[in-house]
């Protein structure tokens, strides 16, 4: 054993241990500490480290503190991370299983995912709820046109539920129920339908009485029930749509709530890119004032304004507020540019009305449910139908309507040249003949009499008859259109 106890050591370019390690002791015989000032290659272990450290590090380095991110290179082992606080990640993480995910809300399935607020996805797998009937509008797809596919007159004409109204027009405009080509954005998402006005040609240019507006009313009761709490600020509603004008401008909508004292919220699309479908998404608040009352009067109407002249706008009119409603500031003023356009369009498609701060993909339902929904407002009867000879004078009909219809309706003959046949005589076959109809309905049902014009039915009473229209088309309707 060599032992040599000097100050200090200079000029030594190694120091070899007998075999083993080499200890450093202190005077007293203690373990001393080897100071270096800078260590470039070889390995070196230590409980501390002052200073920057390259290569790599193997231990534990429980006692590593502090260390600037910027001096540590290279791959740091997984087991060797714990506790990372959330600010400290940044970049793309990688794919995670969701049975990694801890403290993130409720129970689904082996993970947890947060279920308060709203949740969208792509695919949905409801464990309870529904995701069904979340639109409140009723053929909002365009469907359904009961009383024809084409008019040249306002109100209720072509595409149910979808009313026109205009004002102050030179050339009457025209509406529609168009198709969707394959092309165009809503047939991708399963529209084949639209609803359109066309305007005139307004030579007289836009008056201040001048107007052009579409709207579509919901009952009372469906707004009170729907699960919206309408009152309070924090409670939303949204109502998306589908919209294309040869017009690219910047188009007004509102809603208004016709219980109590009228409330209405102002809309507005931002300007279009004109001959392309542009998706419109508004997202309105309750307020204070808004009320619907549980009954089947109209409750809640949605207006959209291709023009309104200057007796119905005023730019004190605030835009995405409720505010009670003002009939000569129903929104502010807007550009004339689709009024004096000739022969400018307005489509919709894809309407829908839903509880909640987002809009959801549109609800489609089938063709037969969306009927029977229109039918509730509006019933064009088709085909024949039966009745009894009364007196030789008059035939009694009784007809019960597909499903209830909101009020008693009021009854249309549209062709009063009608055909029948007895039924005991089949020979027996008067055509052409003109005849009147009367009696009473409810939402229920109809019973009434009809009675030739002149003449009489056959002169034995009791004999079954159908009745029909000769070309098989409508010939009676019954509306309660709100």
């Amino acid at each position: 054993m060599t032992v040599i106890r000097p100050n200090s050591i200079s000029g030594i370019n190694s120091i070899t241990g007998q075999g083993g390690d080499v200890t450093i002791f202190r005077a007293d015989g203690t373990a001393g500490d080897l100071v270096v000032n800078n260590v470039t290659t070889g390995i070196v272990t230590a409980t501390t480290f002052v200073g920057n450290v390259t290569g790599a590090v193997t231990g534990s380095g429980a006692n590593l503190t502090n260390l600037p991110a910027g001096n540590l290179t290279g791959t740091v082992a997984d087991a060797r991370l714990t506790t990372v606080s959330s600010s400290k990640l940044s970049g793309a993480l990688p794919a995670l299983d969701g049975s990694a995910l801890t403290g993130v809300g409720a129970s689904f399935g082996n993970s947890s995912v947060n279920t308060s607020g709203i949740i969208t996805a792509t695919a949905f797998v409801p464990s309870s709820g529904q995701l069904s009937h979340r639109n409140i509008i009723s053929n909002g797809a365009c469907m359904v046109a009961q009383r024809g596919t084409s008019s040249g007159s306002t109100g209720y004409q072509t595409v149910d539920r979808f009313k026109l109204g205009t004002g102050g027009a030179d050339e009457a405009l025209q509406q529609y129920q168009g198709t969707i080509a394959s092309h165009e954005s809503p047939y991708n998402e399963g529209h084949r339908y639209s609803y359109y006005i066309m305007n005139g040609n307004q030579t007289g240019g836009a008056g201040s009485g001048d107007y052009a507006e579409i709207q579509y009313k919901v009952e009372a009761q469906d707004m009170a029930t729907c699960g919206w709490n309408y009152t309070s600020s924090s409670s939303f509603i949204t109502l998306s749509f589908w919209l294309k004008s040869n017009v690219g401008q910047n188009f007004y909508g509102f809603v208004y709530s016709a219980d109590g004292t009228a409330q209405r919220y102002i809309f507005q699309t931002g300007t279009i890119t004109a001959n392309s479908w542009n998706k419109i998404v508004v997202t309105i608040p309750g307020g204070t004032n808004v009320q619907f009352d549980s009954d089947v009067n109209e409750g809640f109407i949605i207006k959209w304004i291709p023009f309104y002249g200057t007796d119905k706008t005023n730019n004190s009119a605030t835009v995405g507020s409720w505010a009670n409603y003002n009939g000569a500031a129903r929104c502010p003023d807007n550009t004339s540019t689709w009024w004096t356009t000739d022969n400018s369009t307005f489509y919709l498609t894809g309407v829908q009305l839903e509880v909640g701060p987002v809009a959801t993909p549109f609800e489609h339902r089938n063709y037969q449910e969306e009927l029977l929904r229109c039918q509730r407002y509006f019933y064009a009867h088709k085909g024949p139908l039966w009745g009894e000879t009364s007196a030789g004078d008059h035939l009694d009909i009784g007809l019960y309507f597909p499903v209830p219809m909101r009020a008693s309706p009021s009854f249309t003959q549209v062709d009063t040249s009608l055909a029948y046949k007895n039924r005991l005589n089949q020979g027996n076959n008067t055509s052409g003949n003109t005849y009147l109809v009367s009696g009473g309905t409810n939402e229920y049902g109809a019973m009434w009499i009809a009675r030739p014009a002149s003449g009489s039915w056959d002169t034995q009473d009791g004999r079954h008859h159908y009745w029909h229209p000769p070309t098989g088309n409508t010939s009676y309707s019954w509306s309660s259109e709100l």
